[in-house]
């Protein structure tokens, strides 16, 4: 036996490969990188195994980002009690926690042709939340539509926005309101100065009072459906 070659006993295990460790890897390129960076290739690099590997795992890559939107959804709170309200304002609060951490999933979230178990449970129970109150099985479709349609638009919204505060705006806000204050749109002008400009302004505030303004329009549509 060559010098520099250990026993058997003492050689260096292969690295293990398992779905959630795919998985795991897999959501951090695309939290880190974006989901246009994430391929299988320089996935199974990054894991220090062959590409061939991870299709013992996933079909295919749509199959790999089923499997990162049910981890995204894990972290979706759903709670199992209470009122109606209460239960749906706290999934969609932690809904955007969630999606904020994960940009990427925001376009991806309801594009899943093979949806996995974890995501069909979620929707299942706010579908469950709205039917057992009271709910008609159309008010529930347009509730639910309505709801991640003001979630979803507004995330995407937030995360596109080149400040959420004046204060932290630095030259994005310089370059906007040269453009605002030439005098040409004086609404917009009023509405920067006598608002977004004043102290303790945040964007993201406008998700806590459009949510209740969403929770109360559901409210009102339960009895018209």
């Amino acid at each position: 036996m060559p010098k520099n070659t250990p026993p058997p006993s003492e050689k260096k295990p292969r690295n293990k490969l398992d779905r959630e460790k795919v998985l795991q890897h897999a959501l951090t390129i695309a939290d880190q990188e974006g989901i246009q960076a994430l391929t299988m290739r320089k996935l199974a690099q990054d894991l220090g195994v062959e590409a061939m590997s991870l299709y013992h795992h996933f079909a295919n890559k749509e199959r790999l980002m089923d499997g990162m939107i049910d981890l995204v959804f894990i972290e979706i709170e759903m709670p199992t009690e209470g009122l109606w309200k209460d239960r749906i304002r706290t999934r969609a609060i932690s809904a955007r926690q969630a999606l904020k951490k994960h940009p990427w999933a925001v376009g991806l979230m309801e594009s899943r042709t093979s949806p996995g178990p974890i995501t069909l449970h979620h929707h299942n129970k706010v579908i469950e939340c709205f039917r057992t109150s009271g709910f008609s099985i159309p008010a529930t479709a347009h509730a639910y539509a309505f709801l991640d349609s003001f979630i979803f638009g507004f995330i995407l919204q937030e995360i596109q926005l080149p400040f959420s505060t004046f204060e932290d705006a630095g030259p994005a806000a310089d370059s906007i309101m040269f453009e605002v204050f030439k005098g040409e749109f004086p609404y917009l002008t009023e509405l920067a100065t006598e608002h977004v400009m004043q102290p303790g302004y945040n964007y993201a505030r406008e998700f806590d009072i459009g949510l209740e303004i969403v929770l109360d329009g559901i409210e009102k549509m339960k009895d018209v459906y």
